[in-house]
């Protein structure tokens, strides 16, 4: 059967001498794997649909398995997120995570979009950590694991200061922290800007300015639930610590 879908580049790998597989999210038929014949040849008319994070239109046909590309046209390159180390290395770690993440049946077009906008946005010039945190947290909420930060999850009280705790799903207010002795005192910043990406569609995202000491708040915050409740290893994290390391101090 012959399939014509908008997709993204999740993943790509060589496949014998000249030909690459990839894996696209689509818009209408989940994760999808699709040799790309001849896409090492340097005079490939189909080489450049195979790069990371491309955003495509792709027709191939599909029995079951692998699909085969027929034809393709580049909707949004994205040559820029494989020209700067610091986007290559955000945007590696958001397809990985989102490859690892959703299972094929679970994709659907909401993903694509949140994807799509994701990677425009560190095209943009939005803030790198701050877009990823936020589409971090549309993974929890995709997977039934995002925390509950209205209320208390021990009692359901509504007044703060709250401390946040991974392990018990969401905030617990001054009088219950006694049952998560390792919850997270939460600064009024980064609790305002949690509750944010708790209910933020990644594709209304504008600038948003966050001082250095909240992102790193943040960071930790966001690494906790990630850690607790998706357990994934991911290659492309451990390179985003490295570059952190690397990084000078803002």
């Amino acid at each position: 059967m012959l399939y014509r879908v908008e997709g993204i580049v999740i993943r790509s790998m060589d496949y014998g001498e000249g030909n690459k597989i990839v894996t696209l999210l689509t818009n209408t038929n989940g994760k999808v794997g699709v040799l790309i014949r001849g896409a090492k040849k340097v005079k490939s008319k189909h080489g450049s649909l195979s790069q990371p994070f491309t955003y495509g239109e792709f027709v191939y046909f599909r029995t079951s398995g692998l699909g085969t590309l027929n034809h393709g046209e580049i909707i949004e390159s994205h040559h820029l997120l494989r020209e700067q180390l610091d986007k290559t290395a955000y945007a590696a770690y958001i397809v990985e995570l989102t490859d690892r993440a959703l299972q094929d049946d679970e994709v659907g077009n909401y993903h694509f979009e949140q994807l799509k906008a994701c990677l425009s946005a560190f095209e943009e010039g939005k803030d790198l950590q701050i877009v990823a945190h936020l589409y971090e947290m549309r993974m929890l909420d995709s997977a039934g694991y995002a925390p509950e930060l209205d209320q208390c999850v021990h009692c359901g009280n509504v007044v703060g200061p709250f401390r946040l705790s991974p392990y018990a799903g969401g905030v617990l207010c001054s009088r219950c922290t006694g049952k998560d002795p390792f919850a997270m005192l939460l600064s009024e910043g980064a609790y305002k800007l949690l509750r944010l990406f708790r209910r933020m569609d990644m594709r209304r995202l504008g600038q948003i300015q966050v001082r250095p000491e909240t992102k790193e708040e943040l960071k930790v915050c966001m690494r906790k639930l990630m850690d607790t409740h998706m357990s994934l290893q991911l290659k492309s994290r451990n390179f985003l610590d490295q570059l952190d390391k690397l990084s000078p101090p803002e």
